[in-house]
């Protein structure tokens, strides 16, 4: 009788299941500019599919082409919330949100305009359409588009660029979701921001700076060491430099390693000291932030980042102060940019974007949850608490670029966020 009895749930189940999916093919099929097609289906949902979107190359004048985005609908119930997921680079496969998991809702994940697949033609493509109002209103059409379906609250969430994309989007477009969660989103307000240089001389202990100092000076003083190895690296491993010299790439690497160091968590008592030797100290710096990322192949993976970097998103560049007389590849002045434009193309930075959004931020910015790390290298430019909104902001103590995740608060922390969410979409979260 028991075994009838779980048969029948289990066909019940399996019966709403194929009904959804049907009614869910039936009503894609019916929505404007949109390709889809189903992939395997993660954990929790019922139905998944990849979708492509027809999306124009400039919104205000679509006349002038168009492309298709791609994009990833999961889908858990029409009666559910729906997490749109504003990635900032290319998104090859699906991937579940904490976000989405948290409120048990629906998820599209939409990979950013100019990234992975989401290319325009060769014959069209411009970067000048490479830029946040055309890449948010990519996000508005699609969040209108799915509102045939999914009539529910709507939430939107994203990690680091993904992040800044999120806080972005809903600058442009503040109906289009009822909760944004941007994770470690930094708000860049300059081309080369001075709050990455005072974080990277106030973080941690002055022992554990002084030891990373130590491995760069180390590394620089014993180039002629460090080079024909590096040499035969890239060749072993493929790399090309023709964007850097493998040089300039050395010391690119060599300036980045406090960014890296911070970024990813690194634990200080894993520095090589002076008498660990040049090689400990070469390894310690390759395994941190290394020679790859300046590669032939960073440079064209990420141009698009560094485009939007360059022209309205801001970054970072490296303080040479402490390193007279050991770079000979790059200047001292103007300091080193960790911006690599596409084609060596110049910078035309405008940073009246940003800077208007951080004006806007503290009026407007209601049903904002900012979640960053403490330790991360971002959490420098991150956007900061204010009083006179309805907004939660949390610096996870002890934590990086990529830990600083819903799964890694404390038990108060998560609290506090799941009893704003509760308020904000009227519904109960367990």
């Amino acid at each position: 009788m028991l075994h009838r009895l779980l048969f029948g749930l289990f066909l019940l189940f399996s019966l709403t299941i194929m009904a959804q999916t049907s009614q869910l093919e039936t009503a894609l099929f019916q929505l404007p500019d949109v390709i889809f097609k189903s992939i395997e289906t993660p954990p929790g949902y019922t139905s998944a599919f990849e979708l492509q979107i027809k999306q124009p190359l400039d919104h205000e004048h679509p006349e002038k082409g168009y492309f298709y985005q791609r994009a990833y609908l999961s889908h858990r119930g029409f009666d559910r919330p729906t997490v749109i997921c504003t990635e900032g680079y290319d998104r090859s496969r699906n991937r579940n949100y904490e976000l989405t998991d948290l409120v048990e809702g629906n998820q599209i994940d939409v990979e950013h305009r100019f990234f992975g697949t989401s290319v325009p033609a060769a014959d069209i493509f411009d970067y000048d359409y490479l830029n946040l109002k055309q890449a948010t209103a990519d996000l508005h059409k699609i969040n209108q588009v799915f509102r045939e379906i999914y009539q529910g609250k709507w939430l939107s969430t994203g990690i680091s660029k993904g992040g800044q994309t999120t806080i972005f989007y809903r600058y442009f477009y503040p109906e289009d979701v009822d909760v944004s969660v941007p994770f470690v989103a930094p708000l860049n307000l300059a081309l080369e921001e001075q709050r990455i240089y005072t974080f990277l001389d106030t973080v941690g202990t002055e022992a554990c700076r002084t030891a990373i100092y130590e491995v760069q000076k180390e590394v620089l003083k014993n180039r002629d060491y460090a080079l024909p190895r590096l040499k035969w690296y890239a060749k072993g491993a493929g790399l090309n430099f023709t964007y850097l010299s493998l040089e300039e790439a050395f010391e690119y690497a060599v300036l980045e390693y406090p960014f890296s160091f911070w970024q990813l968590g690194g634990n200080c008592e894993d520095i090589p000291q002076k008498a660990d030797g040049i090689e400990a100290a070469l390894e310690h710096m390759m395994s941190t932030s290394g020679i790859d990322f300046f590669a032939d192949a960073g440079m064209t993976g990420y141009a698009s980042h560094y485009y939007q970097a360059g022209s309205e998103m801001g970054y970072y560049g490296y303080d040479t102060e402490d390193f007279k007389g050991l770079l000979k590849a790059l200047p001292m002045e103007p300091h080193p940019s960790a911006i690599f434009m596409p084609e060596g193309m110049p910078m035309k930075f405008d940073g009246k974007l940003v800077n208007a959004v951080a004006e806007w931020i503290p009026v407007n910015a209601d049903r904002f949850i900012f979640i960053n790390g403490n330790s991360a290298t971002w959490s420098a430019t991150a956007v900061r608490p204010t009083d006179g909104i309805d907004a939660l902001w949390f610096f996870l103590d002890g934590l990086d670029h990529g830990k600083a995740r819903i799964k890694n608060m404390n038990p108060d922390e998560r609290a506090q966020m799941v009893n704003a969410l509760e308020r904000w979409l009227e519904m109960e979260i367990e």
